[in-house]
């Protein structure tokens, strides 16, 4: 057994590779799955300590850290000192129960944010019993065999065994930018961090190049556990939204401040009030106009979002990104993974002497080789045995490549890249075994393959003979060859030929890859300068990757929604074509390729990004112009990514979304969305579910703030017209509490409206309360004010009822008057006089029977009398309550009717302009 962590530190970095393999009793294929449990029991999970949570008292401290709470807690420091400790006590007892509900809910935020930091827990890939695995990083131990490649985050300290041209950037451990050159030598034993060569490290990246390494420290015991505690970040709660939401809490706390002097001097200096009545009734205006729950409610609603999102494989790493998605109109996306199925099939190889074709489709090896010949509409079966370039053309398709084809519970799976792994199916068919192939054939050296080359090559010995394999895009191997093999012997290559060829494969919607090879003699490490010069074309095999039937129903939705999907892809641009039209997007005239996309300027890209939907033979860095590009426009842009290439462009993105699966660490460390799917359909439905977010926030502030309003308004009136206040303080304070804690909160479980992916994005910098909405809450405001002062007059001036007979009438009115409006609020704009508008949603009606039993209680229990000063009401009182509830709805719902009429009466005016536009820009363009 290997040395324990807290052991004296081993010099790794001085040891030679078989001396580290030695000392940590592993072998060069790895740790069998007994040695592996083992171990993991012995060195504990390979995962560092987590971020010290905040203390609860300090999480409950900040819920303090609002001027509108610390209105209120002066408040009840006054009432206090004025005698009225009753007040007081009612006032900091809510005070406490809306901190509580707000110290509750962002302890759940932040438990949910680390549960999803685990399902963003990396990967790695190892050797254990031989073959290649995936396991979780965290179930690394020392011993592990480890394989890394360009974009991978290094998941362990390794001591490299094989390295290729691997290149690692160390700044979160150096603090030096400029990417590391590695080999497998030993250093010298005081050698510093950065000049251990032999050694990769936990958290740094590699850039370029693959390697071999073998485990030697885990967590805390590695480079980066001894200085985590600088590297350890919390995620901030806070976001736009809550901070849009803290500035007009500013602004609202003056207003009511200065609302409640302006009544109390005006009771005091007009009605001649004393000062301490007017002081109380100050503060009871204060207390019911400020919207103690709000802040609450908003950060449930972004969290309920966090939390429905990730259940449907869009995990949000940021929680402004929650915001922002429901403003995206652009989204520029992959196609492999993304928008098709990523289970690549060779249907069709191209040789010198015609096109052969396989059946079959998937990862399963089960399919049969045809010919093709001339205009023959039936195909002609064909023995690969029996055709050479074929069978050579399979064999060297297996040997440049890395992936491996494994039966896994009865289904056939790939280990490794899946367009690699359809090149080992594909020799399957035929009856090559790529383990034996390998095994005959020992690769000497690798060039990886990258996206700025744009292949791949090995160099392999067969019988004496060193021979360079190449594989990779097309047309980059057309500019490398000079001849073409064929049966015969080698010819001249003709380059149109094979252009025409590549072109038919693609305009079937295949990809295409060209394999090449060429003898080679006294080398013993290859060089991008052997393999970019002098090779023999071996022929083209066309692949197919399925569009994912969902992804063209999301298309669709994206359309409807106002948001144009935009295919960034290294592929062929025929080919990407193709897929586009199956998939349905806008503009599929045309597509540009990288290169087109180099030679213009940023103005020339900016008049035509608004026109091309597909961009192919895309590298990463094409991505961040389009980005800009489109954010030129004043688009709000979402771009997908998986590589490490791809950081910039998904920091300049509005929302960088990295993929789950395929996504490299440090694109996901970029991105502020993961997909666990891969899946574009899981894009769209995490815009929708940011949009009925953001709706439900709106609808949530819309609600709560007329309540307020209203009791407010009531309190201030009845002090100007020099009479009774129609609900006390303490009065006002149950109905901020039980409002806020009921109703308010029903409305961030409410589902997204019809036609939320009907409307167009919404606008990123438009106010949170635009000016029908404020219209809305003063409406409502009046509404409930007419009603509270309605039954407060009718029961103590009509029928004789006593003060507190009258103040309990217009406390349940409050309230009631509120239920009705509840469901008003469904819909912003849309009818709820329907049977789904009225009892289409459960959490409402719960919330209404909660809220109505609270009220039963409050009205009759003696010691809540006794508390409150409220006092008992007869049928009579219900029933007038009830109509004047009914009324409050019958009339938003008038109002709605009266918008509505309006707005389709514009409707004809606002599409000729439109059109107008349109046709304005058209010939602009």
């Amino acid at each position: 057994m290997p040395e324990r962590r807290d052991s004296t530190r081993t010099a790794w970095h001085a040891l030679s590779g078989d001396a580290t393999l030695e000392k940590l009793e592993a072998s060069r294929d790895g740790l069998s799955a007994t040695q592996a449990a083992s171990r993991l029991a012995e060195f504990g999970p390979n995962r560092l300590q987590q971020e010290r949570a905040r203390p609860w008292w300090r999480r409950l401290l900040t819920q303090f850290d609002n001027l509108l709470m610390l209105i209120l807690i002066v408040a009840a420091l006054a009432s206090l000192g004025l005698g009225h400790a009753l007040d007081a006590a009612a006032i900091i007892g809510v005070v406490l129960i809306i901190a509580l509900i707000g110290f509750i809910q962002e302890g759940k935020a932040e438990h949910a944010l680390e549960s999803i930091r685990d399902m963003l827990s990396p990967q790695a890939k190892v050797l254990r019993d031989g073959k290649r695995q995936v396991v979780p990083a965290a179930d690394l131990v020392p011993g592990d065999v480890v394989l890394v490649e360009s974009g991978d985050r290094v998941p362990a300290d390794l001591r490299l065994l094989e390295a290729k041209r691997l290149r690692t950037e160390e700044a979160a451990l150096t603090g030096e930018s400029t990417p590391v050159d590695k080999s497998i030598d030993p250093a010298a034993e005081d050698a510093e961090l950065g000049d251990r060569t032999g050694m990769a490290y936990a958290g740094t990246l590699v850039v370029q190049g693959a390697a071999r390494g073998l485990v030697v420290a885990t967590g805390e015991a590695t480079e980066l556990g001894r200085i985590s505690e600088m590297l350890r970040q919390v995620d901030k709660l806070r976001t736009p939204l809550l901070q849009q939401l803290d500035r007009a809490g500013r602004v609202l706390a003056l207003c009511i401040l200065a609302a409640a002097a302006f009544t109390a001097l005006f009771g005091v200096l007009v009605h001649d009030e004393p000062v301490t009545a007017m002081f109380m009734a100050a503060v009871g205006l204060a207390v019911a106009a400020i919207p103690e729950g709000l802040p609450a409610i908003v950060t449930i609603g972004l969290a309920l979002g966090v939390q429905a999102m990730a259940r449907r494989n869009a995990i949000i790493r940021r929680l402004p990104a929650v915001e922002t998605l429901g403003s995206i109109s652009t989204i520029f996306t992959d196609k492999t993974g993304t928008l098709t199925r990523n289970e690549m099939t060779a249907l069709a190889i191209w040789l010198p002497e015609g096109e052969v074709r396989i059946s079959g489709v998937g990862f399963s090896p089960e399919g049969r080789f045809h010919t093709v010949r001339g205009d023959e509409p039936e195909p002609h079966a064909l023995d690969p045995d029996e055709c050479h370039a074929l069978r050579h053309f399979l064999e060297v398709g297996v040997l440049c490549n890395d992936a491996e084809l494994v039966r896994d519970d009865g289904r056939w799976i790939i280990h490794g890249d899946p367009t690699e792994g359809a090149l080992v199916v594909a020799a399957a068919k035929a009856g090559l075994d790529a383990t034996t192939l390998r095994n005959d054939h020992d690769r000497h050296d690798a060039i990886p393959f990258e996206s700025e080359r744009q292949y791949m090559a090995t160099l392999h010995e067969e019988k004496g003979e060193r021979r360079l394999l190449v594989k990779g895009a097309p047309d980059r191997l057309l500019e490398m060859c000079h001849r073409v093999r064929t049966d015969s012997g080698d010819v001249d290559l003709d380059r149109e030929a094979w252009e025409a060829r590549i072109h038919a494969l693609s305009a079937r919607g295949l990809r295409v890859l060209a394999l090449a090879e060429k003898p080679i003699h006294d080398i013993a490490e290859l060089t991008d300068a052997h393999a970019e010069e002098g090779l023999i074309l071996l022929g083209l095999i066309g692949l197919l990757d399925p569009p994912r039937e969902e992804a063209i129903e999301a298309v669709k939705q994206c359309l409807s929604a106002g948001i144009r999907p935009v295919m960034v892809t290294g592929d062929h641009a025929v080919t990407a074509l193709a897929i586009a039209r199956q998939l349905g997007f806008a503009h599929t005239e045309r597509a540009l390729t990288g290169r087109e996309v180099e030679a213009m300027s940023d103005e020339a890209l900016e008049a035509c990004i608004l026109e091309v939907d597909v961009f192919a033979r895309a590298a990463p860095e094409h991505k961040l112009r389009l980005v800009r590009a489109m954010q030129a426009h004043g688009g709000i842009c979402a771009m997908t990514g998986d590589g490490v290439n791809d950081g910039p462009a998904l920091k300049r993105a509005d929302v960088g979304v990295a993929m789950g699966i395929q996504g490299t660490e440090a694109a996901k460390e970029a991105a502020e969305m993961v997909l666990a799917d891969d899946n574009f359909a899981t894009i769209v439905g995490a815009i929708r579910e940011g949009r009925k977010v953001y709706d439900n926030i709106r609808k949530t502030i819309t609600f709560l703030l007329p309540t307020n309003g209203g009791q407010g308004l009531a309190i201030m009136l009845a002090v100007l017209a020099g009479g009774e206040l129609p609900v006390t303080p303490l009065q006002a304070l149950w109905v901020n509490m039980v409002v806020a804690v009921t109703l308010g909160l029903a409305l961030a479980f409410e589902a997204g409206e019809r036609n939320l992916m009907q409307r167009a994005p919404r606008d990123p910098n438009a106010a949170l309360l635009d000016l029908f909405l404020l219209w809305r809450v003063l409406f409502v405001s009046i509404l409930l004010l007419i009603s509270v002062f309605g039954i407060f007059w009718w029961i103590g001036e009509r029928q004789g009822g006593s003060l507190e007979m009258a103040r309990a009438g217009a406390v349940n009115m409050l309230v009631t008057g509120s239920a009705a409006y509840l469901i008003n609020s469904r819909f912003l704009l849309g009818s709820t006089l329907s049977l789904h508008g009225l009892f289409g949603s459960r959490p409402v009606w719960l919330a209404i029977g909660l809220v109505m039993a609270l009220q039963l209680g409050w009205t009759y229990l003696p010691f809540m009398q006794l508390i409150f000063g409220s006092a008992a009401l007869g049928l009579d009182h219900w029933l007038a309550i009830l109509a004047g509830g009914m009324a409050i709805y019958l009339a938003v719902e008038l109002e709605k009717w009266v918008l509505r009429l309006r707005a389709s009466s514009r409707e004809p005016t606002t599409a000729r302009r439109t059109e107008d536009v349109h046709e304005h820009a058209g010939t602009q363009r």
